[in-house]
């Protein structure tokens, strides 16, 4: 099992930048992905943004260009850099992680989620 605690959510005008952090309970180097979600109100949640073990990258073709995900495993935190924010990247982001379990299962774990709000 692994807890993921959040943090570095707040508001912000279009344009500006913010810097989630994802801070994990274990080494996030047994980890086989993390990776950051979003929901807006009203709206299903989403992938933004993940990595790998291997610091393989992935991004929504919305967010491309602007976040970027990160790891530090000394630090066992991953960060999601979000600049030039737009009003339609506001939404509650949460923190992902998946693990093969010793059963052969895929586990995924939540973090509690941040809000992010852009304003106009």
């Amino acid at each position: 099992q692994v807890q993921l605690v959040e943090s570095g959510g707040g508001s912000v005008q279009a344009g500006g930048s913010l810097r989630l952090s994802c801070a994990a309970s274990k080494s996030i180097s047994s980890i086989n992905k993390m990776g950051w979600y979003r929901q807006a109100p009203g709206k299903q949640r989403e992938l933004v943004a993940a990595i790998t073990r291997g610091g393989t990258t992935d991004y929504a073709d919305s967010v491309k260009g602007r976040f970027t995900i990160s790891r530090d495993n000394a630090k066992n935190t991953v960060y999601l850099q979000m600049n030039s924010l737009k009003p339609e990247d506001t939404a509650v982001y949460y923190c992902h992680a998946i693990i093969l379990s010793s059963w052969g299962t895929w586990d995924n774990y939540w973090g509690q989620g941040t809000q992010v709000t852009v304003s106009s």
